[in-house]
């Protein structure tokens, strides 16, 4: 074991029990040296307890985050829901909403296109509201603000453009984009004059500032049922947690 790790866990040691034992907490050097001289025996010899303090600590850690995750995403239960800044797929009056927050030149965002698929199709109330997280490239960017045209000007058709974005091969840009506005007859020229409008930059800005709230750094990241779920996780792991919001909706807890 690491010396210097060692005397991190004596001085840590030594702290808690002088917290702990304010009146006893003046001891001499001689004290110190033999306590010190105790807890260093018993680490070096019963090295597992330096495994487990760790393990505590990253559980206690991860417990800690989430929570703080937990109440920002209450905090900004109305903007994360109901903003105008979205798209929304599934059903639109659904009980449970499934947010993602996604990127069109994201690999796992594009495997777990199925996922959200067979999601909406196994779950008629399921509400799934697309958040446009841009973070990969240049071109991320340029599909995103035509995407978020697509959504503005042609909703009903969003779901065909977002899915047909998705499949292609090759990087996503604007190129890409327009190719696939084209090709499901949207007017590309209304296309490119909102994508320039005020409105697609305040989405975008309003996205990343809650990504950059919830500690969301990559994609795909899900929200639902008052709770963070980051990574491709699968059906399998989505379904669980949105019949676990389902079960919260009766008790007036986030959907």
């Amino acid at each position: 074991m690491p010396l210097k790790l060692v005397r991190i866990l004596i001085s840590a040691l030594l702290l808690a029990w002088a917290v702990s034992s304010p009146a006893q907490a003046e001891m001499s050097a001689g004290e110190k040296t033999e306590v010190e001289r105790i807890v260093r025996d018993y680490i070096l010899n019963n090295p597992e307890v330096v495994e487990k303090a760790l393990i505590a600590l990253e559980a206690q850690r991860r417990e800690t985050a989430a929570a703080d995750r937990a109440g920002k995403i209450a905090e900004l239960k109305d903007t994360i829901l109901n903003s105008d800044h979205k798209a929304v797929m599934g059903n639109p009056n659904g009980q449970v909403t499934l947010v993602e927050f996604f990127d069109y030149n994201c690999g796992y965002c594009k495997r777990a296109l199925n996922d959200m698929l067979a999601l909406m199709e196994s779950n008629p109330n399921l509400r799934v509201v697309m958040k446009e997280f841009p973070i990969l490239s240049e071109g991320s960017m340029e599909a995103a603000r035509i995407s978020i045209a697509v959504k503005d000007l042609n909703p009903e058709l969003y779901l065909d453009y977002h899915r047909e974005l998705l499949v292609r091969s090759g990087q996503a840009n604007l190129k890409k984009a327009m190719s696939v506005a084209k090709e499901l007859g949207l007017d590309t020229a209304a296309l490119a004059k909102a994508a320039d409008d005020r409105s697609v930059t305040e989405n975008l800005q309003e996205v990343r500032q809650m990504a950059d709230a919830l500690g969301i750094s990559g994609t795909p990241s899900y929200v639902v049922g008052g709770q963070m779920i980051p990574g491709a996780v699968g059906f399998d792991q989505l379904q669980v947690k949105i019949q676990e919001a389902a079960a919260k909706c009766a008790e007036q807890v986030m959907c």
